[in-house]
């Protein structure tokens, strides 16, 4: 089966990114033909600053390489190095309605919060179809906030296949078992909204963000609802089951404070994150060698694409120069 996924170079990865995607990407690499791509394009709907970008998109593959992903098993890439993937999205965007567009609800979310809208944002579903189709992917690991694109480009996949021939395979949505991260602020935890906790920040620092998670008033004395605690939805992700199990039972029994699991869950970030410090340490000092394995893995996907864009342009009756 042929994975497909892509992160944002957005900001600094958080635990958002690395539970809803990054954990994900790195177990999957043994067992399936994995593509994984840093999705610079994207990017430009929200980031327009030159070097600030250029360095989001270094830090992105320092930061998978530091957590574990295996060059040799997957194919790891620049989103811009396929061209060809914006191609097939102009192509998709003639087959498609604009009402699809208009139902995403990443577009309705941020028009909602008034955040500034583009064309780029608008049509973000357009190229994240093209980013999947133009690899015949068959799995897309998403989160479950995210399955909507997938249904979205299936919608794409059909309508150019109705128009034209078959040519394009049916993507599937693998959903995985981690719900929407809390930020410390309680909404989804995301670089956008500024609420996030980074996976390789200062101890002192992060320790601050994790103490200042938003909980409610409930005294200690009084029972607690687990379910409804942003700070146990962080623990479950870091703590093993049976400590899972404990501190359920200690937040529905009295005398517990929201401090005590703030501690905990500060240290079992630094735990799992704070001896990865050195190792981002040691992949940020190798440019050259980081250059090389997204050189690499472009030249593998692109290879893909080109194929596939062949068989888009003799299906529509393109006709391109041959080189």
């Amino acid at each position: 089966m042929r994975v497909l996924s892509g992160i944002q170079p957005s900001g600094t990865l958080h635990l958002g990114n690395y539970f809803g995607a990054m954990k994900q990407h790195i177990e999957l690499q043994d067992g399936h033909e994995c593509f994984y791509f840093i999705a610079n394009l994207h990017s430009l709907t929200t980031i327009q600053d030159a070097a600030r970008l250029r360095q989001f998109t270094a830090d992105v593959a320092v930061e998978y390489l530091t957590m574990g992903l295996d060059p040799s098993k997957v194919t790891f890439f620049r989103q811009s190095d396929v061209p060809e993937v914006t191609e097939l999205a102009w192509v998709l965007s003639t087959v498609t309605g604009k009402g699809l567009l208009e139902r995403a609800h990443s577009f309705k979310d941020k028009v909602a919060k008034g955040l500034a809208v583009n064309m780029g944002l608008f049509c973000y579903p357009l190229l994240m179809a093209a980013d999947i189709l133009i690899y015949r992917s068959h799995l897309v690991p998403v989160g479950k906030d995210q399955v909507q694109h997938i249904e979205m480009t299936q919608d794409m996949a059909g309508y150019f296949n109705q128009t034209y021939r078959e040519v394009f395979v049916r993507p599937e949505p693998r959903l995985n078992d981690a719900p929407i991260v809390p930020g410390i602020d309680g909404q989804k935890m995301s670089k956008s909204y500024g609420n996030h906790i980074e996976l390789f920040g200062d101890a002192k620092a992060i320790k601050k963000k994790i103490m200042a998670i938003k909980t409610d008033s409930t005294p200690v004395e009084d029972p607690k609802n687990p379910e409804t605690c942003n700070v146990f939805a962080l623990l479950k992700l870091l703590a093993e089951p049976a400590e899972v199990q404990e501190w359920d039972r200690r937040y529905r029994a009295a005398g517990m404070g929201y401090g005590e699991a703030k501690k905990r869950l500060a240290e079992l970030y630094e735990a799992k994150f704070g001896p990865k410090r050195a190792i981002r340490a040691q992949w940020a000092a190798r440019p050259d060698d980081i250059e090389d394995i997204l050189r690499a893995g472009a030249k593998r996907a692109r290879a893909v694409a080109q194929e596939v864009m062949a068989d888009v342009y003799d299906a529509c009756g393109i006709v391109v120069a041959k080189s």
